[in-house]
């Protein structure tokens, strides 16, 4: 890996694949921890980009995740390659691990992390391992990932203990990925090309991120026009398009259907203890800056 850049790597992903890519003029790369908000995001990219809710393609082949191991390098670098529309490219890699090109966009989203684990857990219960493995095992190799493979405490309580205190680098969530992917996204936020969201404005005011978002982009369109488009980015609206939005063209989700779910912010109050709480705070306050803290819990 170049100096500049750290290296992430897991089980589902690998951020060396970027020392690979080729960017172009006005490519967008949306940089998102997981559940944050990635493909809302990936919509409202595409709602601006196309100027339309009829997209020329699923959204995983729009706007693939890059390093993402259930595609092989030359695969998703090869459909980046082709694709003749302004790229917007999916990526669950922080931006101190993406390269830094100054005529290329990066948007990321922040969210409360509780429900970042919330949300991950239902995520986690509609995956298809069987086909999320074998996946992986055509794209890079099974045993390219057998290092990163855990076991899991059975209960949610057991599971949430673990995401507080894990340092690991190399999974996929906890506590601390979710901390250092935004850490590193603050940091950069006053950058003339870094645009950073919070999940609750885009859920709320689609509008209002898809102006900002052109603005951005250089692209114009009128506010009665992102008023129709937005629609397009609504929860339930997105969810009947499940088949063309979700990211599951590996078929490595059991139901793309569910994979747009409506729970609201604070799911994580029926589960998570006092003691536990005190601790996630006592975490916060270790791995993040008190002004993204306060950003992030709408202080």
């Amino acid at each position: 890996m170049g100096s500049e850049l750290k290296h992430y790597e897991s089980l589902i992903s690998d951020s060396a694949r970027w020392l690979l890519f080729e960017p172009r003029p006005g490519d967008v790369i949306i940089s998102t921890p997981p559940k944050c908000g990635t493909t809302l995001s990936q919509m409202l990219c595409a709602l601006v980009l196309f100027d339309s809710s009829d997209f020329p393609g699923r959204m995983d082949d729009l706007s693939p995740w890059l390093d993402q191991r259930t595609r092989s390098d030359d695969e998703v670098l090869a459909q980046l390659d082709t694709q003749t529309h302004r790229r917007f490219i999916k990526t669950h890699t922080p931006l101190d691990g993406v390269p830094e090109w100054p005529d290329v966009t990066y948007v990321t989203v922040g969210r409360d992390p509780r429900d970042v684990f919330a949300s991950w857990e239902h995520h986690v219960a509609n995956l298809d391992r069987d086909n999320m493995f074998a996946a992986i095992d055509g794209a890079v190799g099974f045993d390219t990932v057998l290092p990163f493979i855990g076991e899991s405490p059975e209960t949610i309580e057991g599971r949430y203990d673990l995401w507080l205190v894990n340092e690991s680098s190399t999974v996929p969530m906890s506590l601390a990925v979710v901390a250092g992917h935004l850490e590193a996204a603050w940091q950069r936020r006053n950058r003339p090309n870094v645009e950073m969201f919070h999940f609750d404005e885009i859920r709320s005011d689609r509008a209002a991120a898809m102006t900002r978002l052109g603005t951005a982009f250089g692209v114009e369109l009128s506010s009665e026009r992102i008023e129709e488009l937005a629609e397009a980015a609504s929860i339930d609206r997105m969810r009947d398009r499940a088949d063309d939005l979700a990211p599951n063209t590996k078929g490595i989700f059991q139901d793309s259907t569910r994979f747009f779910r409506s729970g609201e912010g604070g799911d994580w109050r029926s589960f998570v203890t006092p003691e536990q709480d005190a601790v996630y705070w006592q975490r916060i306050d270790e791995l993040m800056s008190p002004e993204l803290r306060d950003w992030l819990h709408r202080c």
